[in-house]
């Protein structure tokens, strides 16, 4: 497995895995043009995709989404590590990440790669085409994390 900067233009295999982090298409579309993309390759296949905006001194993980074939083998880690030192080579301070509040399995992963929570934006959620449910419970709330880098 290899990760790489992406500099090409989205393939629809590349937004299908965006879509699996962030259902809603504009959402992504308003971001997707200014971020730096980082791919993770299996065998020439895409397998995980990884995209970071910056504002400042500070990044934004806005996506990351590992295909499910190929979830817990640490793929995921991997391109937000890659993610970190790529904010901190280009001088940010800092990467955040928001998730749902019912994104269970991410606020554990972020957390294990030195996120900490910051602030929860209620109600980020409500306003999606379609109602989002994850373990059992309604995705309403943006709960954010922050990493030093």
């Amino acid at each position: 497995m290899n990760i790489e900067l992406y500099r090409q233009e989205v393939t629809k295999e590349m937004m299908d895995l965006l879509l699996m982090a962030d259902p809603d298409k504009e959402a992504i579309a308003a971001y997707l043009d200014e971020s730096t993309i980082f791919v993770a390759y299996n065998l020439n296949r895409l397998i995980g995709v990884a995209a970071i905006t910056f504002e400042q001194d500070q990044a934004e993980l806005k996506n990351l989404a590992v295909d499910e074939s190929h979830q817990g083998r640490g793929i995921a880690k991997k391109l937000i590590f890659k993610a970190q030192d790529y904010a901190k080579e280009s001088g940010s301070l800092s990467i955040k990440v928001g998730t749902g509040n019912s994104s269970l399995s991410q606020l554990a992963l972020y957390q294990k790669c030195g996120f900490r929570m910051q602030y929860i934006n209620e109600d980020y959620f409500s306003g999606y085409p379609e109602p989002i449910f994850e373990n059992g419970i309604r995705c309403l709330d943006m709960v954010v994390l922050c990493a030093k880098l």
